[in-house]
């Protein structure tokens, strides 16, 4: 606070102007509101990464089974995927060709191999 005189009078200047019933001490509120909007949408950017990964994870674990499964039957199958954080859900075979359900988290993915004759990279195609 300033003193001011003025004809022999002293008279009380506030630094800061307010209006009666202002805007006064809105920060706050909306410094709360902005905290809790970054940690809302930054849990779901976790959960969404979490989502991704497994999707990502699930896949790889089901070529992983389907190649092994094609190779070493249902047991190699079920070896991979759990090697690779999954479960084998399905698994059908059909002459030279399987196909494998695994589940990793929430995620469930497909993948099909078929065992092909050994070529030699110098041989003739057929």
């Amino acid at each position: 606070m300033v003193r001011r005189r003025r004809e022999g009078r002293v008279r009380a200047v506030t630094t800061a102007w307010r209006r009666p019933g202002g805007d006064g001490g809105q920060a706050v509120p909306v410094a709360a509101a902005a905290v809790t909007l970054a940690l809302v949408l930054g849990l779901g950017a976790v959960r969404l990464a979490d989502v991704v990964t497994d999707r990502a994870r699930a896949h790889s674990a089901a070529d992983a089974a389907a190649l092994a499964g094609v190779v070493e039957g249902r047991l190699g199958a079920e070896r991979l995927a759990a090697a690779n954080g999954g479960r084998v859900t399905a698994f059908e075979s059909a002459g030279d060709e399987i196909e494998v359900r695994v589940r990793v988290g929430d995620v469930e993915a497909v993948a099909r191999a078929r065992l092909e004759p050994f070529a030699h990279p110098g041989a003739r195609p057929r």
